[in-house]
């Protein structure tokens, strides 16, 4: 892997948790907003919604340097819209980029011919 597309990767899984985080609170202050006098949704929306975008940068920037097929591509998007999504995400990734370096590893040791 190389480091555009390890950075790539890295940049997409540092904002998923938090993206997930903001649309768990989004979805929280939208609750007390209908049961209590307490209207945090124009600042959490916000919030939320600066995330959302720059997580779809970054899934687009991954996408175009890891060269995902659409299946999988589809896949981290639609995570992007799950209220938990974003931890999954980052699960993956996370596993993603270990295995990238893994076999990095082989094919510099020469145990692996790719």
């Amino acid at each position: 892997m190389d480091i555009k597309t390890a950075s790539a990767l890295r940049r997409l899984r540092l904002v998923s948790a938090p993206e997930a985080v903001s649309f768990l609170l989004l979805i929280v202050c939208s609750v007390l907003k209908r049961t209590t006098d307490f209207n945090a949704v124009p600042v959490m929306g916000a919030v939320h919604g600066i995330l959302f975008v720059i997580y779809v940068l970054f899934w687009l920037d991954a996408w175009n340097q890891t060269k995902w097929p659409l299946k999988t591509a589809a896949l981290y998007f639609v995570l992007s819209v799950l209220p938990t999504g974003g931890f999954f995400a980052d699960r993956m990734l996370r596993r993603e980029a270990e295995a990238s370096v893994i076999a990095a590893r082989a094919r510099k040791e020469g145990v692996v011919k790719a």
